[in-house]
């Protein structure tokens, strides 16, 4: 067995909006919680059972163990029913897998991956990934707080 479900609506995958997340850590859980109180099909994928604390009591996707970067799981996951495809897992190679076997052996057309280095970045442009960058948004967000001339809390 590819992996183990701990817990889910198993008819999810039939719903109009079905998002697969691959690393359920802080930023994964928070984005599957927030997909699933919006009525959202959803299935998280992790390695690790434990990380699966992190999802809320009122979490009503699915939460898969095994690695997303096998073939196996992803099936498992129906991710040929998925709309969306957002990898964030800590490893940059892991998040580039996921994202490319979504986006050309599936055909998913919204995928996304996080992004430590930035170096990398036209890697996942070549390939049609969008990319998410901490370090980034870190940047534009203090950028913002230093032109605020005011000093205001924005």
């Amino acid at each position: 067995m590819y992996y183990t479900v701990i817990k889910g609506d198993e008819d999810l995958g039939k719903q109009d909006e079905y998002t697969i997340i691959a690393g359920c850590g802080r930023l994964g859980a928070n984005l599957a919680n927030k997909l699933s109180e919006e009525g959202e099909g959803v299935t998280i994928i992790d390695s690790d059972r434990d990380a699966f604390r992190k999802l809320s009591p009122s979490y009503s996707g699915i939460s898969l163990v095994g690695d997303a970067t096998d073939l196996g799981v992803l099936r498992d996951a129906d991710i040929e029913k998925a709309t969306a495809v957002v990898s964030v897992t800590n490893y940059d190679n892991t998040n580039i897998m996921v994202a490319q076997l979504a986006k050309k052996m599936f055909g998913i057309g919204r995928v996304i991956a996080r992004l430590y280095d930035t170096e990398r970045e036209c890697v996942y442009q070549e390939l049609g990934i969008n990319t998410i960058s901490p370090a980034v948004l870190s940047i534009k967000e203090i950028d913002k707080l230093l032109d605020n001339e005011e000093g205001d809390v924005l």
